[in-house]
């Protein structure tokens, strides 16, 4: 039996698709929006970073606009946690892990497409895995009047350019095929960004007397 590489891809779009519309649904309703802001940051996060990268690699309609099947998993996705959103509010880290899932399986897929395009640049194989990966969730905390959560907390876009780096590494030096590349990937991703998560680890920020010193 043959391996199916279509099947294998839309297990990891699933995948990431389902963690982006939790990690969505949760932060819309922490912030108090009604059902449909619920909805709407759901499909959102879910399928944000796919249309920016689907323009800017020039296709005629953003996948997850020409197959409807994306926002409809996402409304269906966020309807679940508001029914079980007593139940799962105590787990502190419930939006880092689903955001740690989606940000690798939509790295892993964002490198593909570089791939499948015809820009199997390293520098366009990072770009298009971390916008992939982390623009949806950029544009939910940006409708809810948050700082993008990967600009302040732990190691999280730098975790999808690890990411990318092993995918181009894999898939151009280690002759391993895009489903073995694109699992590598995901599997460093993941790792990267939920060790940080549970170790509380972050990158460096300027401190604020050495700010205050240059203006001075």
């Amino acid at each position: 039996m043959g391996f199916d590489f279509d099947l294998f891809l839309s297990v990891m779009e699933w995948i990431g698709t389902v963690a982006f519309a939790v990690s969505g649904a949760v932060v819309a309703i922490r912030h108090d929006l009604d059902y449909y802001g619920i909805g709407f940051l759901a499909i959102i996060t879910a399928v944000g970073g796919g249309i920016v990268r689907d323009v800017l690699v020039n296709r005629n309609l953003p996948a997850s606009l020409a197959d409807p099947s994306y926002a409809i998993v996402s409304i269906i996705t966020a309807a679940a946690v508001i029914l079980i959103y007593s139940k799962i509010e105590r787990f502190n880290h419930l939006v880092s892990v689903a955001d740690a899932v989606g940000l690798a399986a939509f790295t892993a897929i964002g490198c593909r497409v570089a791939v499948v395009t015809d820009h199997p640049g390293l520098f366009v194989v990072i770009t298009m895995g971390v916008l992939t990966g982390t623009f949806g969730g950029v544009l939910r905390d940006v409708f809810v009047q948050q700082i993008p959560y990967c600009f302040r907390r732990e190691v999280y876009a730098v975790a999808s350019i690890i990411g990318a780096i092993a995918f181009y590494l894999a898939y151009r030096y280690a002759n391993a095929g895009l489903t073995l590349a694109m699992l590598i990937s995901f599997g460093i991703t993941l790792v990267i960004r939920m060790y940080a998560v549970y170790n509380n680890l972050h990158l460096g920020k300027v401190k604020k007397h050495d700010r205050q010193a240059d203006n001075a």
